[in-house]
C-alpha cells in the first residue's frame, strides 16, 4: 500500500474513540488538537476527526 492509499483509505477516529485509546477525557484530545500535539479535521458539522494512522504512531511512542 502506498503513501497516498493509506492516506485516502485511513480511517477517522472521534474524540471519544482516541480518548478510550489513550484512557483520557474526550476534551483532553480537543485540548491537545487546539495545542497542535494531534492533528484534526473539521467534518461539514464541525466535529473533529482524527486519522487512526496517527493516533496510532502517538500510541507506539509511549
Amino acid at each position: 500500500m502506498t503513501t497516498q492509499d493509506r492516506r485516502e483509505t485511513d480511517k477517522l477516529l472521534t474524540p471519544a474513540e482516541v480518548a478510550a485509546l489513550f484512557r483520557v477525557d474526550p476534551k483532553t484530545v480537543t485540548r491537545w488538537a487546539k495545542a497542535g500535539k494531534l492533528t484534526s479535521i473539521r467534518t461539514l458539522g464541525g466535529h473533529r476527526r482524527y486519522k487512526e494512522s496517527e493516533v496510532r504512531g502517538l500510541l507506539a511512542d509511549l
